[in-house]
Formats: structure tokens, C-alpha cells, sequence
């Protein structure tokens, strides 16, 4: 890792640069385009590969879902008129898919664009994020993805870092301190000794969908149940509470077993809940749900009379700006340009090992809950103050009363919570339906809240173990890295253009003046 690191050295690194973001449709994606495009207008080319038709449809779909957002309005403003021709000239859409073998990009148009030559930095943050995700789906854009990123990686003699965005919760349902390392080759959760083998789950998936195709009896409905059941049996047969950080977990285990003996540095970034940005260039702008806005969107539109959550327990969250500052960080302090740049003492010859492993991949998780803890408490009591002070109008144009929402702090309490308050009289409008024959529409009734009462009790056994999690995310790289911030020139950590220290947030006014606001803004809508 590079010596020490300024807001002048990370964007001088960028200028001249050729980087490939996958993506970049994603939250995350836009965030890092944006800011690389505004720090250092200078970047040679950021390519970006889509699944499109063609070229002018990736060009579209970079247009519409990436640049044409209000993310970039501090970028355009900067620009005035000239903006799309930078933009042009900057950003390159590759019509392509990332489950294929080099990006699903025409041949001829990686020939043409002298891509694998070009390339200095592949950040990969394609994913499918869905935790009750097809199985097959899941491994071939978590897993395979990552393969063929890889097997295109190795072919870039002018690489100089790559990087992979993963998810701190890979750790599943740890409790205590989860350290910052490298999963190792079939590694499991369980502690039976229990071990995994990628191509033997991706045999799996791969026979059970041909099985499905044969057979006429098997629709697309049953077929997707089929998949999405299996993907949670196998997560939970390895100790993985859903399907996603599972294959994100086997998608870290590739990538290590495919750059391993490489020249080019490989990071992991694994952020844990990524919230709405903070500060640059757009603050409280934010897309998608993230669990904790399920609360506020519930609360909000006052569907919600319960929630499954401990008030008391961490809700480890990362601003999305900040996430990307230290991802642009890590590039530079990792990237083998800016390494063989410092001096680096290597042991003599007679202490080399001639069978020495070669180094693991460099985690980092950008994380808050060791060094600046905030509890659902913060979520909860700002949410209340925004809702009162900002109250929410109804249809009929009438203000919505604030009301206060139960929290149930295990699955257990939670449970007993429904079958008490739904369950028990759901039965009873089942047996009043049987009594009176189906009339007066009470089956169809009973059909339609029990298959919703069914709904929130799957959610509840996907997200319940997320909302409860009880581990704590070390981050003694994260934090080496941001003491190489701190020790440089012109840092400043406080409120520099690449800040990632949690400790300079006040949770409270984030969550109430920043992030609160930008979900009803972007989100709710």
C-alpha cells in the first residue's frame, strides 16, 4: 500500500486513466462515476458495460439511468452546454451482459476499442441484491460474473488494480467482532467442518433447471419457486441466512482463486448498509429501499403498526459518499502504478521462500458500528421528530396523525405478536367462511389476507436475521487507510473530499435533516 495519501494524490492518480465499472446502473455505480467525472475531469475513459442490444441502446441506457440522473446536476451545471460532449467523449456505454465471458461485449468491439490493453482499474459492483433470488440467477451474476471479470482481468497487461464490492454481512449471523480477512477455499459458516465447493453448486443449479426445462408438467411459476427455494436451502445448509450473501460469499472465494499468483492487487470493499449520500455533490439523494427504510417508508404511507427490530442494537450504516471515498481511496493506495512509486523494502533473497503464498486479497470493511456506533434508537426517535414536524397528507387532503410504531426485538416475540393479532383472526373469518358457504366473498377475503399474512412471515425469515444482527464489523485495514489520509499534506478528514470517517457524522442530524428527507424525496416520492 502506497505511504501516505492526499485529496491532491487520488486525483492526480485518476488523470490519464482508463476504468471499467460494473454496475453502474446501481446506487454505488452512479455515485463513483460522478465523482471521478467531477474530481478529475481529466479520467482518459470510464467504461461502463450495460446489458443493452446494442451501442446506441447501452449509449441510451447510460443517458437516461446513469448521467441523466439528479446526481449529476452539480456535474452539468460545471459543464453548462458542454456537458453531453464531455460526457460523450468520457463515457463509454459497452452493450454487453456481466454473467458472460468478457462482459457479454462483442468481440469485435473490444478489438476496436483496445479495451484489455487500456484498462487501468476494473471496479466490480455488479449484483444481484435480492435475498430470496432464483439460485441459478444468483450464481451467475455473484459468482460466474466475477469469473469472467477475472478471466478478462488477467488479460489487461496495463492493470493496476482491481477491485470488488461485496458486503460485510458475507459474516451471515456472527456475533462479536467479525475481523477484516479473506474467506479461504470451501469455507463454511458452520463449524461441523462442513465444506464448499463452487462448481458442485453450480452443477446443482445447472441440472435442476435442464431437470425443470424437460419436464412439460413444470411451469415458469413452479420452476422460479423451485430455484428461489433452493438457492435458501443451500445458503442455509452452509450457514448463510439468504441466498445473496451467500453467492456474494462464493463470489469472494472466486475472485481469489482466480487472481491468485497475479501481479495486479485485488481489494474487497465490503460496505455494510449504504445509505443516502451525505454530503457531495447531492446530499439525501439515494435509490432503492435499504431494510431500515422499510421503517420509514411504512411509517410514512402508516402501514405499518410493527416492526422487527431491537432498538438497543447497532445499525451499522455508511453514507454512500462515503463508501465511494474510501473505494477511490483504496484504488490509489493499492493500484501498482502508485505502489512501485514509493520505495519498498524487500527481504533479502536467503529469507524469500521459493513456496511463499502469494498475498490474500486486502479487505476493508466500510463500516461504522466499531468506531461510530448508531442504534435503530437514532432511527426511530429522528423518524418521530421528522414525522411531527413534517407531517404526512392523506388522499382526502387531511393531515396523518404521528403515530407510534411497536418494535419486536426477537423472531420469537415477533411471531407471537402476528399469530395473536392476525393469525387467530384469520382462522376465525376461515371458519365463518365455511359456515357460510363462501358467500358474501368471506373465502376470497380469506384467500387474499392469508396469503399477505404469509408474505410478511417469509420477510420476516429473510430479513430477520439482517435487522437482528448482533456482530460488529472490525475495520483495522479501513482504519489503516484512513491514517494514511490523515498523515498526508492536505488531508482532511473532517470534511476533505474523500472523507470516510463515520466519527464526523452526527447521526441524529444526518438521519433527520439528510437522510430521512431524501427517502421521502427520491424513494417514496
Amino acid at each position: 500500500m502506497a505511504g501516505t495519501l492526499d485529496e491532491a494524490k487520488i486525483i492526480d492518480y485518476f488523470r490519464n486513466k482508463s476504468v471499467l465499472i460494473t454496475g453502474a446502473t446501481g446506487f454505488l455505480g452512479k455515485i463513483m462515476v460522478e465523482k471521478i467525472l467531477r474530481v478529475q475531469p481529466d479520467v482518459k475513459r470510464i467504461y461502463l458495460p450495460v446489458r443493452a442490444a446494442d451501442a446506441a441502446a447501452a449509449r441510451r441506457r447510460v443517458e437516461t439511468e446513469v448521467v441523466g440522473k439528479e446526481l449529476f446536476g452539480v456535474l452539468r451545471e460545471r459543464h453548462g452546454a458542454g456537458f453531453d460532449a464531455f460526457v460523450a467523449d468520457k463515457v463509454v456505454g459497452l452493450a454487453g451482459d456481466v454473467m458472460r465471458e468478457g462482459f457479454g461485449v462483442d468481440p469485435a468491439t473490444l478489438r476496436d476499442l483496445r479495451l484489455a490493453d487500456e484498462l487501468n482499474v476494473i471496479v466490480n459492483g455488479a449484483a444481484t441484491t435480492n435475498f430470496y433470488e432464483r439460485y441459478d440467477v444468483a450464481l451467475d451474476v455473484n459468482v460466474v460474473g466475477v469469473r469472467h471479470m477475472c478471466d478478462f482481468a488477467r488479460r489487461c497487461p496495463n492493470l493496476e488494480v482491481l477491485m470488488h464490492v461485496s458486503t460485510a454481512y458475507v459474516a451471515g449471523e456472527k456475533q462479536g467482532l467479525v475481523p477484516e480477512r479473506p474467506f479461504k477455499d470451501g469455507e463454511t459458516l458452520r463449524d461441523d467442518g462442513t465444506q464448499l465447493d463452487i462448481d458442485a453448486e453450480l452443477r446443482l443449479a445447472r441440472d435442476l433447471r435442464k431437470q425443470m426445462e424437460a419436464d412439460d408438467e413444470v411451469g415458469p411459476k413452479a420452476q422460479r419457486k423451485a430455484m428461489k427455494d433452493l438457492g435458501l436451502t443451500r445458503a442455509r445448509h452452509f450457514g448463510w441466512p439468504n441466498t445473496y450473501v451467500f453467492t456474494k460469499s462464493m463470489g469472494e472465494m472466486m475472485l481469489a482463486q482466480m487472481m491468485r499468483g497475479g501481479d495486479v492487487p485485488v481489494v474487497i470493499v465490503r460496505p455494510s448498509i449504504i445509505t443516502s449520500v451525505q454530503n457531495d455533490p447531492l446530499p439525501g439523494w439515494i435509490e432503492g429501499t435499504r431494510t431500515i427504510d422499510a421503517i420509514l417508508i411504512g411509517y410514512a404511507k402508516q402501514s405499518l403498526s410493527c416492526f422487527l427490530a431491537d432498538l438497543d442494537l447497532t445499525m451499522d450504516v455508511m453514507p454512500g459518499d462515503m463508501v465511494v471515498n474510501a473505494m477511490m481511496a483504496a484504488t490509489v493506495a493499492h493500484a501498482s502504478s502508485t505502489r512501485s512509486s514509493e520505495p519498498e523494502k524487500k527481504p533479502p533473497p536467503q529469507q524469500q521462500h521459493p513456496h511463499s503464498v502469494p498475498p490474500s486479497p486486502t479487505v476493508y470493511h466500510v463500516s461504522s458500528s466499531l468506531r461510530h456506533p448508531a442504534p435503530y434508537a437514532v432511527l426511530y426517535r429522528t423518524g418521530m421528530r421528522y414525522f411531527e414536524e413534517h407531517p404526512r397528507v392523506g388522499p382526502d387532503g387531511r393531515t396523518v396523525r404521528t403515530r407510534k410504531v411497536r418494535f419486536l426485538g426477537s423472531i420469537a416475540a415477533f411471531h407471537l405478536f402476528m399469530v395473536l393479532k392476525y393469525r387467530v383472526p384469520l382462522e376465525l373469518l376461515r371458519l365463518l367462511s365455511i359456515l357460510c358457504c363462501g358467500l358474501f366473498g368471506l373465502a376470497a377475503l380469506y384467500h387474499d389476507l392469508a396469503r399477505k399474512y404469509r408474505f410478511v412471515m417469509q420477510l420476516v425469515d429473510l430479513y430477520g436475521p439482517f435487522s437482528l444482527f448482533k456482530g460488529c464489523f472490525d475495520d483495522v485495514n479501513l482504519n489503516k487507510l484512513r491514517i494514511t489520509m490523515a498523515d498526508g499534506d492536505h488531508a482532511d478528514t473532517a470534511g476533505g473530499l474523500f472523507n470516510f470517517d463515520p466519527k464526523t457524522v452526527d447521526w441524529d442530524d444526518y438521519f433527520f435533516k439528510v437522510h430521512i428527507p431524501g427517502v421521502m424525496k427520491y424513494v417514496l416520492k
